[in-house]
């Protein structure tokens, strides 16, 4: 379904509530003592009870405004509503830096009209940022966003939260092939390193094992600061897997044909 631009005030205002109410219950727990369980599978995912406390905060505000909305959460799963329009939130993206002490996590809520993301926050709240992108543009705490241009891969700055989320061969070549030929490469980050690729300060994010609640948020705040961000082969990264996100759009095509063959 198409939004109108009240349509779009009226949610994002409504996102950046849910944000409040997340970083209320998480902030008492960052930079202290918490037990930390691992979800399990093929590598360490943690969990704590911020990240569920912060979806529960998030769940209840959404079931009372609108109850007709579908959910999906990373702690919970999936509520259908009887709406097309879906909230999609992952309370703390970057779990493994929130549990070291590490400001390099978020809040990622994202408003899905059942074709695309439509609406996306980044909330951080221990450094005070918010990052929000509507089809009409991104900001970072109220400040327009713009992406830098950069169309040559050996100028760019790479960034990728670890190497270990490559979990076939060729996808760990195809990723060494891009970083080999990169001035800069950083690991780490998580949702962080995707606001800074909007902020200017980054250039490429190549990464794979994403879930849709990992990337749909970082969407429409790349794509409203004038970046692309799409799976490997070129098509939407809105079901998360293997995506490229890039600040130049001739960059980004010029990455595709490099990484499409290892999808």
């Amino acid at each position: 379904m198409s939004l109108s631009a009240e349509q779009i005030g009226e949610f994002r205002a409504f996102a950046e509530e849910l944000a409040d109410a997340a970083a209320a219950a998480i902030q008492p727990y960052f930079r202290a003592a918490l037990e930390v369980q691992d979800k399990g599978g093929r590598l360490y995912d943690p969990v704590t009870v911020a990240d569920k406390a912060a979806e529960d905060a998030m769940r209840a505000l959404i079931q009372a405004r609108y109850p007709e909305h579908g959910i999906l959460g990373e702690e919970q799963g999936v509520a259908v509503g009887s709406s097309p329009l879906t909230w999609v939130l992952d309370p703390i993206d970057g779990t493994r830096a929130f549990i070291t002490g590490l400001p390099l996590w978020g809040t990622l809520i994202a408003l899905n009209d059942g074709e695309r993301p439509r609406i996306g926050v980044m909330n951080q709240p221990f450094t005070g940022e918010r990052f929000v992108g509507t089809p009409e543009g991104a900001w970072r705490s109220g400040a327009p966003l713009k992406t830098r241009a950069c169309a040559d891969l050996a100028s760019a700055t790479l960034m990728c939260t670890t190497p270990d989320m490559f979990d076939t061969e060729a996808r760990k070549a195809a990723f060494q092939d891009v970083a080999g030929k990169a001035r800069l490469m950083r690991y780490g980050g998580d949702c962080y390193a995707y606001c800074m690729l909007a902020s200017g300060f980054v250039d490429v994010i190549v990464e794979a094992s994403l879930q849709p609640y990992d990337v749909q948020a970082l969407m429409p705040i790349i794509e409203g600061a004038g970046g692309v961000i799409t799976a490997w082969d070129g098509s939407s990264a809105q079901n998360g897997g293997c995506v490229v996100a890039c600040g130049d759009p001739a960059l980004h095509a010029q990455l595709v044909q490099m990484l499409r063959h290892a999808m």
